[in-house]
């Protein structure tokens, strides 16, 4: 049982610097809300080939996007100062576990059978509030507008907890900023992102676990409520570091140790971890990537610099 004080009971201490993120950000979001609405008119005409590779890209751009973490910087502006679609390239070297491929043979295989399965759930674990929020709701949007998903359901923090955790405070303040920009198609995506709530096409969840001390694999016996809303996911995507950090039990693995192992029996349904690495502890790696990482660059492990996508479930 859970008791909030008011009048304190909502007060989030870091809201200025999460606003300011995204406000110093506000040219790099304008840029990926044009090419947003750019996509989506020719979205149509698109092969099959070209679909996933404007998937692959928004997914890169919601890895990168998590480096915007204010836990990271202490405090000092994290803001996405360019245009991060034009960096991708260059930043693909960086990304040592990549199953981008496991993420679209499962949504377009539920796709296609879509006349079996009339709805394709996936659920997103969401990090940090300001720029990073917004690659997540642009990467929603693209899974509804493309038809690889038709209902996307988010969770964020009950609480304002870990600096730039997003709150539900923060996903419809988020929301609001983009309808209320000056651009015509930025603002186009924020009355479509407000309608998708209305329409109940976004569900936002909120559940006091994401804020305890529990590692992921406690969850089914902790809050098996939320264990249980997991399992309707036909795929779930961990945003960030902590996630991950919970996922794994953040324990010293060795660096190539299974995903699925060190998940611990954490399985309501096929899960992907998106993050930028922050901290000491990363498994799945090839042997001998991890040494050699460390001999060449001894904090790897905690700079942002690396990312995966790391996925658990059937291949």
């Amino acid at each position: 049982m859970y008791t909030f004080c008011p009048p304190i009971d909502d007060f989030d201490v870091f809201k200025e610097a999460k606003e300011q993120n995204f406000f110093e950000s506000l040219e790099s979001i304008t840029a990926l809300c044009i090419h947003l609405q750019e996509l989506m008119t020719t979205i149509e005409d698109l092969e099959e080939n070209q679909l996933k590779n404007e998937f692959f890209k928004l997914l890169q751009i919601s890895l990168w996007g998590n480096k915007c973490d204010l836990s990271l910087s202490g405090g000092e502006t994290s803001s996405q100062k360019t245009n991060i679609i034009n960096t991708l390239e260059d930043l693909k070297p960086f990304i040592l576990v990549n199953d981008m491929e496991h993420l679209w043979s499962l949504l377009s295989n539920c796709k296609k059978t879509r006349e079996k399965v009339s709805v394709t759930r996936v659920d997103i674990v969401l990090d940090n509030s300001g720029f990073e929020l917004v690659t997540d709701l642009v990467l929603a949007d693209f899974l509804l507008f493309s038809n690889l998903a038709t209902e996307i359901h988010f969770y964020g923090k009950m609480i304002p907890w870990f600096v730039s955790d997003t709150t539900i405070h923060d996903f419809n303040w988020v929301i609001e900023q983009v309808k209320h920009c000056d651009h015509k198609w930025v603002s186009k995506c924020g009355v479509d992102w407000e309608n998708y709530v209305k329409m109940g096409k976004w569900v936002y969840h909120d559940h006091i676990f994401w804020t305890g001390p529990h590692e992921f694999c406690a969850m089914f016996h902790v809050a098996p409520d939320l264990y249980a809303e997991l399992q309707k996911a036909h795929l779930i995507l961990f945003k960030g570091d902590l996630n991950y950090r919970k996922l794994t039990g953040d324990r010293k693995w060795e660096f190539t140790v299974p995903f699925h192992r060190a998940l611990n029996g954490f399985h309501p349904a096929p899960l992907c971890s998106i993050r930028t690495l922050k901290a000491e502890i990363q498994v799945g790696l090839r042997p001998g990537q991890g040494e050699q990482l460390t001999a060449s660059e001894p904090n790897w492990l905690t700079t942002g610099k690396y990312g995966i996508f790391q996925f658990d479930g059937p291949l």
